[in-house]
């Protein structure tokens, strides 16, 4: 009955030491999370400063206030804009629909471009 005894006191002495084990592994685990939750938690408010940082700076006003100052840009004028009138026309000579190899015949007559009509030749007097 002693070694009965003795046994079941060795292990609950095992028991006790395991459950103990346990917890402790249970406890270093619970700490690191709460710190990486913490680590989550200031990456996550360092974000979000930057991000309200970056919506201060890229306000149309300050860049406005910025060019203004950096930059000597002079104001938009309305003549400085054209009309379609002072775009080249467009060539009516294109490769014939019929070629084989349409950029080939293109190439191969400089007076056909499909673009912007060749300049006219100057004639020597």
């Amino acid at each position: 009955m002693r070694v009965l005894n003795f046994l079941v006191i060795a292990a609950l002495i095992v028991a006790a030491a395991a459950v103990y084990k346990i917890k402790f592994d249970s406890t270093l685990q619970a700490e690191k999370v709460a710190k990486l939750r913490d680590a989550i938690r200031e990456q996550r408010d360092a974000i979000a400063s930057l991000r309200a940082e970056w919506a201060r700076l890229a306000t149309p006003s300050r860049i406005q206030s910025l060019a203004e100052r950096h930059l000597k840009l002079e104001p938009v004028k309305p003549t400085q804009f054209g009309d379609f009138s002072d775009l080249p026309e467009r060539s009516p000579q294109l490769a014939p629909p019929t070629a084989k190899d349409p950029i080939g015949a293109m190439l191969a007559d400089p007076d056909v471009t499909g673009s912007v009509p060749a300049a006219p030749a100057r004639q020597e007097p």
